[in-house]
């Protein structure tokens, strides 16, 4: 880092419409800056500056690409560290980002963007921390609702990277591992998934897991790998619809939704770490 022009540091996410996942990220963003020490934007790469301002407590929502070029015309010499609220290897972090830098990096030839890894490390066998996060989440249900060995599934979105797939059963095993006997049995599945044989790795869908004995009847805490609430993961989402027609199917079955993962403020310490491990692009 340049004594003379302190780094940037930005957090950022996919991006969304919907203003909760936009103030979840501010959050997030927050508590990375105090065990920072140091200022941390909140940033998106893409949807969320459709969001309006007055959703946003009069905060209009930005994206990375245009943040970055703000802070190079002010500093062209200056030096941005990106954290990714991301948990595994998407073609957003492998792809996209390295894309729009290298044309960013065009325009400022001596601008030093550096780039963190995501949140997992499935090559890392004993870091469970986000393991952990989910397992507390389920935990937490469970003591909601007053559920005694309820049986688990853990779903993340779905993607066409085997490798961020890899992540989710990564993570699912070690949530089995760290409640044990305090659950029944836990699956890992998908919200979505393309079409064709090249994505059948993401099976099971949610909707075919909890029509799948024994996770068909009986208490069953659908377990979020997302990190905000928005379309997918909010308590109207899309999975929470999946769970409801599901349950309309089979009058046995109760479901109940654990809370997602970056409010959780032991996230911050984790993202940076990861900020340490950062690359230049």
């Amino acid at each position: 880092m340049s004594p003379a022009i302190p780094p940037a540091f930005f957090l950022f996410d996919n991006g969304s419409l919907r203003a909760e996942a936009t103030l979840s990220l501010r959050k997030a963003a927050r508590a990375l800056a105090k065990e920072l020490g140091r200022p941390v934007q909140a940033v998106s790469l893409l949807h969320s500056s459709g969001v309006a301002a007055e959703a946003l407590d009069g905060e209009p929502a930005r994206l990375l690409e245009p943040a970055l070029v703000d802070f190079f015309k002010a500093r062209p010499t200056g030096e941005a560290w990106l954290a990714p609220l991301f948990f595994g290897p998407s073609a957003a972090l492998t792809d996209y980002v390295p894309e729009r830098v290298r044309a960013i990096k065009a325009k400022f030839p001596q601008a030093v963007v550096r780039l963190a890894p995501p949140l997992v490390n499935v090559a890392a066998r004993d870091d469970r921390r986000v393991a952990l996060l989910l397992a507390d989440q389920v935990r937490a249900t469970m003591r909601a609702r007053g559920w005694n060995q309820p049986k688990v599934v853990l779903v993340d979105h779905g993607s066409p990277q085997p490798a961020v797939t890899n992540v989710r059963n990564h993570l699912a095993a070690q949530v089995r591992d760290i409640l044990g006997e305090e659950i029944a049995a836990l699956i890992a599945a998908s919200m979505e998934r393309r079409a064709g044989e090249a994505y059948v790795f993401n099976e099971p869908l949610l909707e075919t897991a909890l029509r799948t004995p024994p996770f068909d009847a009986g208490e069953v805490i659908v377990a979020l790998q997302f990190l905000s609430p928005g379309r997918h993961a909010g308590p109207e989402g899309d999975v929470a619809q999946i769970c409801a027609a599901v349950r309309a199917e089979h009058a046995g079955l109760t479901t109940a939704m654990t809370e997602t993962l970056a409010g959780d403020p032991r996230l911050a310490a984790l993202l940076a770490e990861r900020l340490g491990q950062a690359v230049m692009l």
